[in-house]
Order: structure tokens, then C-alpha cells, then sequence
């Protein structure tokens, strides 16, 4: 990078008819400034999700409705494709896909994280972080490792049991039970669809 070219004062010396250019700081952008980030602030706070108003079941019922509980569904249904892949018999190519299609919905679903309840968070963070690990270790036995195939199979059957620990906790404080299907609810967009 030739000299001065930086505009950053000192980093490349200058040559001789090359001197860096200073440019006055005017004292009035300061506030100015501040007052745009203060502005910011107070208007993206205005954005915060449904989730974070409301009774608690209010809270939970808006999470689920806006990605939570497809979340839940769509690990269960990818983690049951990795069980129908290995019962037919599959190739390895063909229960490698279903195995990254696990642990990238595993690893969705954590992305939507965190619900608005810190127990209901821990639950599903444990129940996908369990359904990643078992994706991996499909992957990795795809080829006819049954030590890691029949690992996959225990952390599967374990992370199943994780999203129905938290299915069950949300259905305790909604009252209702939560539609963790990958379609959309009906009657009305309730996501509690299958409750009464």
C-alpha cells in the first residue's frame, strides 16, 4: 500500500511531498452523536418480541407460535428419518443426508432458543444438543459402524425423551398441549391445536 493511502495517520510513513492530511473535528457531531445512538436504543426497543409480554403461558403460546414449536417438530421428525433410513437398510450416502438433515434442524431449533421460560430453554438446549451429538455419531457410523450407529440410537431415544420432558412442561404452564408439528396450527392459528 503506497504511504498515505492508509488514512490512517502514522501507520505508513509519508514520503517526502506526502504528508497525511488532518481532518478538524467539529465539537457539535459529539452530542449529535449521542443523541442518534440514545434514539436507536429507544426505538428498537419498541421491538422486542411478543414473547417477552404477558402471562407466562402468553409468552410460551407466542414462542411456540413463532418458530418453537416447528422447532421441536422438525427434530423429531428428522430424528425418526434417521431411524426409517437405517431400518430399510439405506446406502451410507443416503443415511449421511438424513443424519446432517438432524443435526441441522437440531441446530436450528437451538437458534431459536432462548423460549421465555429459563426452565423450558434448558430443557430443549439439552434435548437438541443431544439430537446434534447423535447426528454426529450417525454420520460417522453411516459406513457400517454399528458402535456409533447403536450410540446414535441411545442419544436419539434420549433426546426424544428430552423434548417430551419439555413438551409436558409447557403444557403445564399453558394448560394446553403444544402443536410441534412442522404444518401450520389450525382453527384460528391456535398452536395449541391439539389441546382442549
Amino acid at each position: 500500500m503506497e504511504p498515505g493511502l492508509d488514512r490512517l495517520p502514522g501507520l505508513m510513513p509519508a514520503t517526502a511531498g506526502c504528508l497525511p492530511v488532518r481532518r478538524a473535528r467539529s465539537r457539535a457531531a459529539g452530542p449529535l452523536v449521542v443523541l442518534a445512538l440514545v434514539a436507536g436504543a429507544v426505538a428498537l426497543g419498541g421491538c422486542a418480541g411478543q414473547e417477552q409480554s404477558g402471562t407466562p403461558a402468553q409468552r410460551i403460546t407466542t414462542w411456540i407460535d413463532g418458530g418453537g414449536g416447528s422447532g421441536i417438530g422438525n427434530v423429531e421428525v428428522a430424528s425418526r428419518n434417521v431411524d426409517l433410513a437405517l431400518s430399510q437398510h439405506n446406502s451410507p450416502a443416503a443415511i449421511r443426508e438424513v443424519c446432517a438433515l438432524l443435526s441441522n434442524e437440531a441446530q436450528t431449533s437451538i437458534g431459536n432458543l432462548p423460549a421465555p421460560d429459563d426452565s423450558l430453554t434448558n430443557q430443549l438446549n439439552a434435548a437438541y444438543v443431544e439430537a446434534t451429538t447423535a447426528a454426529g455419531d450417525c454420520y460417522n457410523g453411516a459406513a457400517g459402524n454399528s458402535r456409533l450407529l447403536a450410540r446414535s440410537a441411545t442419544e436419539r431415544k434420549r433426546a426424544s425423551a428430552l423434548l417430551a420432558t419439555a413438551v409436558q412442561y409447557a403444557e403445564s404452564i399453558t394448560g394446553r398441549t403444544p402443536t410441534t408439528d412442522t404444518t401450520a396450527p389450525q382453527g384460528g392459528g391456535d398452536p395449541f391445536g391439539g389441546g382442549t
